[in-house]
């Protein structure tokens, strides 16, 4: 009895998904500047990309994480952080989303449903709809 007992914890916990958020730590540095954009007339928190991230940028990289819908075909977040502490609720920076930009997005997603992709990095601080980490050519790797 004790041998089966031991088997099965063995199994559950060997069966667990590590749901740690990865692939964020490259993000971490970012800094942030104010620019005045025009097309808005306001000033803005733009980030500033040292040359370690510069360096990254049209690599392919992996990220885990949370899953954030949008209202889009094309596009959903990923978050280093679960929906109630997201940047977009107030409890982390703007380095810790990043916008995925896959086609169609997958349909069988829920949000805050842990998955990891893999991509090419492009980073942003000049276009205002989008985010500042985005990744392109996305291939699912884990759900």
């Amino acid at each position: 009895m004790k041998s089966k007992l031991l088997v099965s914890l063995i199994l559950l916990f060997g069966l667990q998904q590590d749901n740690t958020p990865q692939g964020w730590e490259a993000f971490e540095g970012i800094t942030y500047e104010w620019r005045y954009f025009e097309i808005i007339e306001e000033e803005l928190l733009t980030p500033v990309f040292d040359e370690s991230l510069k360096a990254l940028e049209g690599e392919e990289i992996s990220l885990s994480g949370y899953f954030l819908p949008l209202e889009m075909d094309s596009s959903f977040i990923l978050s280093a952080m679960p929906y109630a502490s997201c940047f977009f609720c107030g409890g982390g920076g703007a380095e810790t989303v990043a916008q995925i930009n896959i086609y169609p997005v997958p349909d069988y997603f829920e949000p805050d449903q842990f998955i990891k992709v893999k991509g090419k990095l492009q980073l942003n601080d000049t276009k205002l709809d989008y985010l500042n980490l985005i990744l392109n050519d996305v291939k699912i790797e884990k759900e």
